[in-house]
């Protein structure tokens, strides 16, 4: 199963990012028979909340949530285009903001960035069936 949203626009677009991963994740439940914990769901929000804020903050135009789920692994793919690849930066509890990327790192079984044609990608791998 796999389904995408263009996101275009203002702030807003982070809520129904995180609404489209809910319902994404029922109809993966009630359709395709995969157990999905609640917060594994909560989980999975709060990631794709965090790579559209990203997105919104320093990508010019529009991005692409895609959502696929394989051998009970949701993949969550988020390009945008801005070519500058982001980095973990160090741990420093003093700083406000800019925790994103490790929040997604410590969420997510496997985080991966890469550059497209048209920007980047980032990828957050999280189990379906099991909590972290």
């Amino acid at each position: 199963m796999e389904a995408s949203l263009a996101l275009d626009g203002d702030g807003s677009v982070i809520a129904q990012a995180r609404h489209f991963a809910a319902g994404f994740l029922t109809e993966v439940r009630d359709r395709a028979g995969i157990p999905v914990a609640t917060a594994t769901v909560e989980i999975v929000q709060l990631i794709v909340s965090e790579l559209v804020t990203n997105a919104r903050k320093y990508a010019p135009g529009s991005a692409l949530l895609h959502l696929r789920v394989v051998d009970a692994v949701l993949q969550i793919h988020l390009s945008d285009g801005n070519p500058v690849l982001p980095a973990p930066r160090p741990a420093d509890p003093a700083r406000v903001g800019q925790h994103g990327l490790e929040i997604v790192t410590a969420l997510a079984q496997h985080v991966t960035v890469q550059a497209t044609p048209a920007g980047k990608r980032v990828t957050a791998i999280v189990a379906l069936s099991t909590v972290p």
